[in-house]
């Protein structure tokens, strides 16, 4: 099996998941954990599984103006941003990505520890532009939780992990 984790990461903490996601993959094969920043289309067609993330903005996927507002908001406090943080994110991502016909895939996303009809979740945008793209959605996707202070709540990364195995043995099933 080869997966491909993508991520979109404002405070790291995306970025952290994403890397446990890939460590429970990677039990059973070949994983490239990449920044959206870094995953081509080459590395998409690569996969036989594509995870894709990020960070929950407004009920949503980040966009331009949030991804500004986040750092500008980390910039008054004591919050690092991601090195990956700046340029286009994930809905530039999906516009410049081709169809991916029948290539499998799940979305999963960060967000504040409340109920998600008052955070919203980025991972049903995800969802949506997969499906869009002709990916097939191979398991429902996920949130792992942040406090009030953009810090992965403790068990998130662990949590993270297993996530990733699970979906490892989803896909070993189907195929």
């Amino acid at each position: 099996m080869r997966a491909l984790v993508v991520y979109e990461s404002v405070y790291g903490n995306t970025h952290a998941v994403a890397t446990r996601i890939g460590q429970g993959l990677e039990e059973r094969g070949e994983v490239r954990v990449l920044s959206v920043h870094d995953a081509t289309a080459d590395q998409v067609e690569w996969a036989d599984l594509v995870v894709v993330g990020g960070p929950t903005h407004g009920h949503g996927l980040s966009s331009t103006s949030s991804r500004k507002a986040a750092a500008a908001s980390a910039a008054n406090s004591d919050t690092a941003l991601d090195p990956e943080a700046t340029g286009p994110g994930l809905r530039h991502w999906f516009k410049e990505l081709p169809k991916a016909t029948g290539k499998r895939a799940v979305a999963f996303d960060t967000r504040l520890d409340a109920a998600a009809l008052l955070t919203g979740r980025a991972s049903h945008a995800i969802e949506r532009r997969l499906r869009t793209h002709g990916f097939t959605v191979l398991a429902e996707s996920d949130s792992f939780l942040v406090d009030k202070h953009n810090h992965l709540l403790p068990g998130q990364e662990q949590r993270a992990v297993h996530w990733g195995g699970r979906l490892a043995e989803v896909l070993f099933a189907r195929t």
